[in-house]
């Protein structure tokens, strides 16, 4: 179902278990637990998703989160819906700067946990086809993102 990758930063328990936790509960929404799909989770440095964020979108600066897809939506919708898998196919893969959750997480006043949450839904729904740059396909969004972390109770305080 997913792989984590440390980049640069020290691996740590308590960032597994949490993303255990949120992409076991994005599967079971989505009704994917019984594919073979899988995810790759990078955790890295600011400077590390700079370097990539230059590299594949052309963009020289930072971010907290990207996401790289392998399919598009309604090409994802049809594998789904004819359960058409091979042994494992890659949904995609979501690279994460740990740092900036950590600085984001203070600022937002909200925890860590909560932050790390937001990032992997986030990106998960970026994976699935989901974007936010258009208002109606923010509201198509936000609701999902939203439920999944109600449902695991991780509020924003």
């Amino acid at each position: 179902m997913y792989e984590i990758v440390y980049q640069e930063i020290e691996e740590k328990k308590e960032y597994e278990k949490i993303i255990k936790k949120v992409l076991s509960q994005c599967f079971k929404e989505e009704k994917l637990e019984n594919t073979k799909l899988s995810i790759t989770i990078t955790l890295t440095t600011p400077k590390h998703i700079q370097k990539i964020n230059q590299e594949y979108r052309k963009i020289n600066k930072e971010t907290d989160v990207l996401s790289f897809p392998m399919f598009e939506k309604d090409e994802l919708a049809a594998k789904i819906e004819k359960k058409d898998f091979m042994y494992e196919d890659i949904l995609g893969d979501i690279i994460i700067s740990i740092e900036r959750v950590e600085e984001q997480a203070k600022e937002y006043g909200h925890s860590f946990e909560r932050e790390l949450s937001y990032m992997l839904v986030h990106g998960f729904y970026h994976l699935m086809g989901y974007d936010h740059i258009e208002e109606e396909d923010k509201i198509k969004m936000r609701p999902k993102e939203e439920k999944i972390l109600t449902d695991l109770k991780i509020n924003r305080k």
